[in-house]
C-alpha cells in the first residue's frame, strides 16, 4: 500500500523512489515501508530521490536509517539525491551524510552505483 504513494522507477535492479516535499511523522512510516519494499523485491541498489524535499524531520531520518540497515543486511547499496539546503543541513547535523552517500541529482546518484543491468526505466506509480 505505501509503495503506491511514491513513484518508483526501476533501472534494471536499481530502484529510484521519489519522496515528497515534506517528510514528517505523518508519512514517515509509509516512506520506510516503500523503501523496504523495493529492497525486499530484490533491488541491488536504491536511490532515495529527495530532490524536491524541503523538510525532513527525525521520523524521516529514522526511515532512511532503517532502509540503510536493511540495504546493508541484504548487500544492496543505498544513496540519496538531495540538494535542498534545509535538508542537507539536517543530514549534516544528525550525521546521516556519514552513513549514506548524498548526491545533488538522481543522475549523479545512479552514476555512483555499481553497474546494474538494464538501462531504461520501468516506472511503477
Amino acid at each position: 500500500m505505501s509503495e503506491d504513494r511514491f513513484l518508483v522507477s526501476w533501472y534494471g535492479r536499481t530502484a529510484v523512489v521519489r519522496l515528497p516535499a515534506e517528510i514528517d511523522l505523518t508519512i514517515a512510516d509509509d516512506v520506510r515501508e516503500a523503501l523496504l519494499s523495493v529492497l525486499n523485491k530484490g533491488a541491488l541498489a536504491l536511490v532515495v530521490d529527495m530532490t524536491v524535499t524541503t523538510f525532513c524531520d527525525s521520523a524521516g531520518i529514522t526511515a532512511l536509517v532503517r532502509a540503510s540497515r536493511r540495504a546493508d543486511a541484504t548487500g544492496a547499496t543505498i544513496c540519496v539525491a538531495a540538494s535542498g539546503p534545509p535538508v542537507l543541513r539536517v543530514f549534516s547535523l544528525v550525521g546521516i551524510d556519514r552513513l549514506i552517500d548524498i548526491h545533488p541529482t538522481v543522475d549523479d546518484a545512479r552514476a555512483s552505483l555499481p553497474d546494474q543491468e538494464g538501462s531504461g526505466p520501468m516506472t511503477v506509480a
